[in-house]
Protein backbone atom coordinates (compact mmCIF):
# COMPACT_ATOMS: atom_id res chain seq x y z
CA UNK A 1 0.00 0.00 0.00
CA UNK A 2 1.47 3.30 -0.77
CA UNK A 3 2.24 5.49 2.17
CA UNK A 4 1.11 8.93 3.00
CA UNK A 5 4.41 11.52 2.70
CA UNK A 6 4.82 14.93 4.02
CA UNK A 7 6.92 18.51 3.89
CA UNK A 8 8.07 17.30 7.22
CA UNK A 9 9.17 13.41 6.60
CA UNK A 10 10.10 13.89 2.70
CA UNK A 11 13.74 14.20 3.10
CA UNK A 12 13.70 11.00 5.36
CA UNK A 13 11.33 9.09 3.72
CA UNK A 14 12.46 9.66 0.18
CA UNK A 15 15.89 11.01 -0.04
CA UNK A 16 17.66 9.00 2.14
CA UNK A 17 15.47 5.76 1.51
CA UNK A 18 18.18 3.15 0.90
CA UNK A 19 15.38 1.90 -1.95
CA UNK A 20 14.21 3.87 -5.15
CA UNK A 21 11.17 5.55 -4.24
CA UNK A 22 7.98 6.84 -6.50
CA UNK A 23 6.16 9.89 -5.15
CA UNK A 24 2.57 10.39 -6.33
CA UNK A 25 1.71 14.44 -5.95
CA UNK A 26 -2.09 14.19 -6.01
CA UNK A 27 -5.40 16.19 -4.11
CA UNK A 28 -8.38 14.87 -3.40
CA UNK A 29 -10.09 17.16 -5.26
CA UNK A 30 -8.37 16.24 -8.73
CA UNK A 31 -10.09 13.84 -10.76
CA UNK A 32 -7.37 12.44 -12.61
CA UNK A 33 -5.64 11.79 -9.44
CA UNK A 34 -8.26 9.54 -7.63
CA UNK A 35 -8.15 7.60 -10.97
CA UNK A 36 -4.90 6.64 -10.37
CA UNK A 37 -5.13 6.02 -7.28
CA UNK A 38 -5.77 2.22 -7.58
CA UNK A 39 -3.25 1.92 -10.31
CA UNK A 40 -0.55 3.58 -7.77
CA UNK A 41 -1.85 1.46 -5.03
CA UNK A 42 -1.19 -1.79 -7.58
CA UNK A 43 2.10 -0.66 -8.19
CA UNK A 44 3.01 -0.33 -4.51
CA UNK A 45 1.77 -4.10 -4.19
CA UNK A 46 3.91 -5.36 -6.88
CA UNK A 47 7.15 -3.48 -6.10
CA UNK A 48 6.88 -4.30 -2.17
CA UNK A 49 10.50 -4.99 -1.05
CA UNK A 50 11.80 -3.17 -4.45
CA UNK A 51 10.38 0.27 -4.35
CA UNK A 52 8.92 2.57 -2.20
CA UNK A 53 5.59 4.01 -2.84
CA UNK A 54 4.33 7.56 -1.15
CA UNK A 55 1.72 9.85 -1.81
CA UNK A 56 1.88 13.45 -0.71
CA UNK A 57 -1.01 15.47 -0.90
CA UNK A 58 -0.01 19.08 -2.51
CA UNK A 59 -2.62 20.87 -0.99
CA UNK A 60 -1.57 20.02 2.93
CA UNK A 61 2.43 20.01 2.04
CA UNK A 62 3.08 23.03 -0.47
CA UNK A 63 7.03 23.26 0.49
CA UNK A 64 8.24 19.51 -1.52
CA UNK A 65 5.61 20.37 -5.04
CA UNK A 66 6.91 24.26 -4.54
CA UNK A 67 10.66 22.96 -4.15
CA UNK A 68 10.37 20.20 -7.70
CA UNK A 69 8.38 22.40 -9.82
CA UNK A 70 4.66 20.53 -9.81
CA UNK A 71 3.05 22.67 -11.76
CA UNK A 72 -0.08 20.15 -12.62
CA UNK A 73 -1.00 17.10 -11.15
CA UNK A 74 -0.79 14.28 -11.02
CA UNK A 75 2.67 13.66 -10.94
CA UNK A 76 5.01 11.12 -10.34
CA UNK A 77 8.56 11.48 -9.83
CA UNK A 78 11.20 8.52 -9.64
CA UNK A 79 13.70 9.32 -7.20
CA UNK A 80 17.08 6.52 -6.32
CA UNK A 81 19.95 7.92 -3.98
CA UNK A 82 18.10 11.21 -3.47
CA UNK A 83 17.86 12.25 -6.87
CA UNK A 84 15.47 12.75 -9.16
CA UNK A 85 15.43 10.15 -11.98
CA UNK A 86 12.16 10.46 -13.91
CA UNK A 87 9.17 12.90 -13.89
CA UNK A 88 5.35 11.91 -15.10
CA UNK A 89 2.94 14.58 -15.34
CA UNK A 90 -0.74 13.42 -15.89
CA UNK A 91 -2.77 9.67 -16.46
CA UNK A 92 -0.68 6.94 -17.10
CA UNK A 93 -1.10 3.38 -17.27
CA UNK A 94 0.01 0.95 -15.33
CA UNK A 95 2.06 -0.57 -17.51
CA UNK A 96 3.99 2.64 -18.47
CA UNK A 97 4.52 3.25 -14.42
CA UNK A 98 5.80 -0.32 -14.50
CA UNK A 99 7.99 -0.07 -17.68
CA UNK A 100 9.78 3.20 -15.99
CA UNK A 101 10.39 1.26 -12.78
CA UNK A 102 11.79 -2.07 -14.50
CA UNK A 103 14.73 0.34 -16.69
CA UNK A 104 15.26 3.17 -14.51
CA UNK A 105 14.77 1.97 -10.80
CA UNK A 106 15.65 -1.09 -10.62
CA UNK A 107 18.21 -1.12 -13.30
Amino acid sequence: MAEQVTDATFDTLVLKSDLPVLVDFWAPWCGPCRALAPVIEEIAGDYDGRVRVYKLNVDENPATPAKYAIRAIPTLILFKNGETLEQITGGVTKAAIADLLDKKALA
